[in-house]
């Protein structure tokens, strides 16, 4: 989709005011899809945010507004819509923004459906917006993988020698992905203390945010039918903030020789809306460039980044926020359509809502790493949280994080994505 898409044109306005603000994360360039209730006993159904508004596609569905192939959005879940394709969602796209547009008529007009459409973001419950069947976790940030590596290991070969050939990953939990708002509690698990010749069972005493993007796959394919490298982008349908809360000791303990297990399955937090790709077409950029050169599977032409603005804060209960790095997307060094080749290059299938995270998102300077591992030290060097330290998360913090793209006059937003830390539950003696 080109710059010339009158979806995405800057000086584009919207007949809900809220939605031309310079600082509204959804302005009618933006337009991302979520699912939501209206009110605590309504059935679910999918919406567009704009401005403070949720715009209830069911509710234009319904009332013959929208064309569609087949009713999509009175559902719990994006996927229905995500199979229909790419045209499908182009489709969509246009007629929704056709429909805010400030010169049209049609919905703006109309008092009593316009008040059955819209719904204040401030009344609505937002639900995890996709039917996640599988969950898989990169490792694709050059900085994040670096800084890692010189904490463990030899600085001078922080990297392992298979880190530059190929995106790293592994195969997460689905089942523990979580929207927004959701309380996360502490794990337990197994943890070896440096003075002590076996592990104890105890709650993690290192928990750490991941500040992460995630992509949802729209077109999936088929055993033994790989993503060619150039086309995966087609296959995207969004991207979301995405938290894989990590339990650093339980981790450091398990992960040989496997990877991680338990230290990540209890929690990975998602921000509710989904950005579609075509909103984000104006902000793409240059990826780092990669040496040596990826094998031919891994190479595609062109810009593959997207200039996001990524921040994470923390507040301690009772408190108030305080920023602990601000960093870009655009410093990953794998891009999203080589994760998604790579995932599949060996014939594994995708499925319809199958979660892809980007992994630790770091960029060159101290305020721009994406965990408290990196931040502090592995907890040598606390951070400042305005009158207060944190080595790692305590109970009672809320984690929180946002992003947005910076166009001319307006942002295209990702909202966000946050969740409170509860104590661990009590260890049975």
């Amino acid at each position: 989709m080109s710059h010339s898409d009158p979806t995405v044109d800057p000086t584009l306005k919207s007949w809900v005011e809220s939605a031309n603000t310079a600082d509204t994360h959804f302005p009618i360039q933006n337009l991302p899809y979520g699912v939501f209730k209206p009110t605590a006993d309504a059935p679910p159904r999918v919406g567009v945010a704009i401005g403070d508004q949720v715009l209830d596609l069911s509710c234009l569905e319904q009332a013959g507004l929208l064309r569609t192939p087949k009713p999509l959005f009175s559902s719990a879940s994006l996927n229905a819509f995500m199979a229909c394709g790419r045209e499908t969602w182009r489709d969509i796209r246009k007629q929704v923004s056709h429909l805010l547009s400030a010169g049209t008529a049609t919905l703006r007009d109309d008092a009593a459906l316009r008040s059955r459409a819209l719904v204040p973001q401030a009344q609505a419950t937002m639900l995890l917006p996709v039917e996640i069947p599988g969950y898989t976790d990169f490792y694709s940030s050059k900085e994040h993988a670096t800084n890692v590596g010189a904490l463990f290991r030899d600085p001078k070969n922080a990297l392992m020698p298979n880190w530059l050939e190929i995106p790293i990953g592994y195969n997460g939990r689905a089942s523990s992905v979580v929207v927004s708002g959701t309380p996360v509690r502490r794990p337990n698990g197994q943890i070896k203390l440096p003075n002590q010749e076996r592990p104890v069972f105890s709650p993690c005493l290192k928990l750490d945010f991941e500040l992460e993007t995630g992509f949802f796959v729209g077109v999936p394919n088929d055993l033994a039918d790989p993503v060619p490298c150039p086309e995966a982008e087609s296959r995207i349908f969004g991207m979301v903030l995405l938290n894989d809360w990590s339990a650093r000791d339980l981790q450091a303990w398990e992960y040989v020789p496997l990877g991680p297990f338990n230290a990540k399955s209890f929690a990975t937090t998602i921000s509710p809306w989904v950005v579609t790709l075509d909103a984000l077409e104006p902000f793409r950029t240059q990826q780092p460039r990669q040496d040596p050169e990826p094998l031919p599977y891994l190479r595609h032409e062109g810009p593959h980044a997207f200039d996001i603005h990524l921040e994470v804060s923390l507040r301690p209960q009772g408190g108030q926020p305080a920023t602990l790095a601000r960093t870009n997307f655009k410093y990953m060094y794998w891009t999203m359509a080589q994760q998604l080749a790579h995932h599949t290059v060996s014939g594994c299938n995708t499925r319809v809502g199958d979660l892809m995270g980007s992994g630790t998102i770091s960029g060159p300077e101290p305020g721009s790493y994406g965990s408290l591992l990196e931040l502090t030290l592995n907890g040598k060097q606390p951070v400042d949280i305005g009158g207060a330290t944190r080595a790692f998360i305590e109970d009672g913090d809320e984690v929180t994080l946002t992003g947005w793209c910076q166009g001319a006059g307006y942002r295209v937003g990702f909202g966000s994505c946050s969740g409170v830390v509860l104590p661990a539950l009590p260890i049975a003696v």
